[in-house]
């Protein structure tokens, strides 16, 4: 039975070029992202993954090309930096700096909201990015909460430009009119399909964001999407008490709606309150525009393109994988203890990955999911939809021993509280297939 289980979870290691890949840290409807390793220097990195099929099938050519060429024009310490772009017959890779620190709208979930003097240095940080994209005729256009990263060192990383346009799609009018973002952070003007200024429309943006640090919810929400369109066009927000006076009236600058009269960055960086503790970026401009590794990622030579080794046994989680997932050293602060509403969730089993993959299965469908297996992967959705749409969970099961695996549940789409609710009925099917789950962690690090 032991040598069954050790065969079982012996695997294959897939390889793109000089890079090594490791699990996937997230994953989309045309993408995913995963963690690799540059066997040449050591270095970890992410690579987002697209299927050309795909690409190509969705009309999507130009538009990674040109989030690509977007990424090239930048080189700034608080944006994520693209190192270099390939292609192998079915798939581009695009290799990203890898963040570690985790995303700023995960720390705001825990904590609530964020103190005056750390929102204001985050604030910092993101106009001075922004600013840079702006030099470079580079304008975002999707900025968010959910696009800010953090590095070990506690800076801020700008990412995702997959909406990003730059100054060549300007139309004559000076304006750009594209209708694109995520409907709580969108510039009043966006909304109206009129044409709008790029850099008025991030900085709007940039303002709700400031709101939401110091605040820890949104100034604009409201189920109804008509009534939600309405409060942004009209500015209707209220700053809560513990806001200071100089936060605010910067604030109400920025969340003007007649982009006219709205503070400028400019401006901005001679207000007060945004001074305080300044620190402006200090860093080496390189930037190269180069787009030959872009032709040849999309092109079909086989001298330009490279191999890539076929997946077999599930991926294994080394040392530096494990203890990156946790704060601490210990089994309790592995499983996460102290958070009440995660967007993922971890057990280890002793079963080999492909029953632990069958179990999930068997459990998983008379919930009401649809099931879709790739090896040691699978995306489960729900077939019903919830508050926030389908439920939509990815699940990967990784090697830690020859006989102990890692299983990871995500919640890629939907509502965190009905992923809490299917993982407490799911994990009750399982209990002969799990062998530590979350909660139980304290318990056996405790025991006598």
């Amino acid at each position: 039975m032991y040598k069954a289980r050790r065969a079982a979870s012996l695997k294959v290691r897939r390889r793109v070029g000089k890079y090594e890949l490791g699990r996937t840290i997230g994953e989309g409807t045309f993408a995913k992202v995963r963690i690799a390793k540059n066997t040449e220097s050591g270095d970890h990195v992410a690579i987002k993954i697209l299927d050309k099929v795909k690409v190509q099938k969705h009309g999507l050519v130009e538009h990674i090309r040109r989030e690509i060429c977007t990424m090239k024009l930048i080189q700034h310490p608080n944006v994520v930096r693209l190192h270099e772009v390939m292609g192998s017959k079915a798939r581009i890779f695009i290799v990203l700096e890898y963040v570690t620190g985790g995303e700023l709208h995960d720390i705001i979930a825990d904590r609530g909201s964020l103190k005056e003097d750390e929102s204001r240095k985050y604030f910092q940080q993101l106009i001075n990015a922004v600013d840079y994209c702006h030099s470079r005729g580079v304008y975002h256009r999707d900025l968010k909460i959910e696009n800010l990263l953090l590095d070990t060192a506690g800076n801020l990383k700008v990412s995702d430009f997959g909406l990003s346009a730059i100054s060549e799609q300007v139309k004559a009018d000076g304006l750009l009119h594209t209708t694109c973002g995520t409907p709580n952070y969108v510039a009043p003007e966006v909304l109206e399909d009129k044409g709008y200024d790029g850099a008025l429309a991030d900085l709007w943006s940039c303002g709700v964001i400031l709101f939401v640090m110091l605040a820890g919810f949104l100034p604009f929400e409201d189920d109804n999407v008509a009534s939600l369109y309405k409060k942004i066009s009209a500015a209707q927000f209220n700053c809560p008490s513990w806001f200071s006076d100089g936060a605010k009236k910067l604030i109400a600058r920025i969340l003007d709606p007649n982009p006219s009269t709205r503070i400028t960055i400019a401006q901005l960086l001679k207000d007060q309150w945004f001074k305080k503790g300044y620190k402006p970026p200090v860093f080496d401009e390189k930037c190269q525009t180069s787009l030959d590794d872009v032709d040849a990622a999309f092109g079909d030579s086989d001298e330009k393109l490279v191999k890539e080794d076929m997946e077999g046994q599930p991926a294994s989680m080394n040392a530096f994988e494990l203890i990156s997932l946790n704060r601490g050293l210990n089994l309790e602060n592995f499983f996460e203890t102290d958070k009440k509403y995660k967007r993922e969730k971890r057990f280890t089993s002793q079963c080999p990955p492909g029953e632990i993959i069958t179990r999930i299965e068997a459990a998983a469908k008379p919930l009401g999911f649809d099931i879709q297996k790739k090896n040691y992967k699978m995306r489960m959705e729900n077939l019903k939809p919830g508050r926030k749409g389908n439920l939509n969970v990815a699940t990967e099961v990784f090697q830690v021993a020859p006989s102990l695996h890692v299983v990871e549940l995500k919640k890629a789409k939907g509502d965190t509280l009905e992923f809490q609710k299917f993982y407490t009925k799911l994990s009750a099917q399982l209990k002969d297939v799990v062998w530590v789950c979350e909660g139980e962690a304290e318990e056996r690090s405790s025991a006598p």
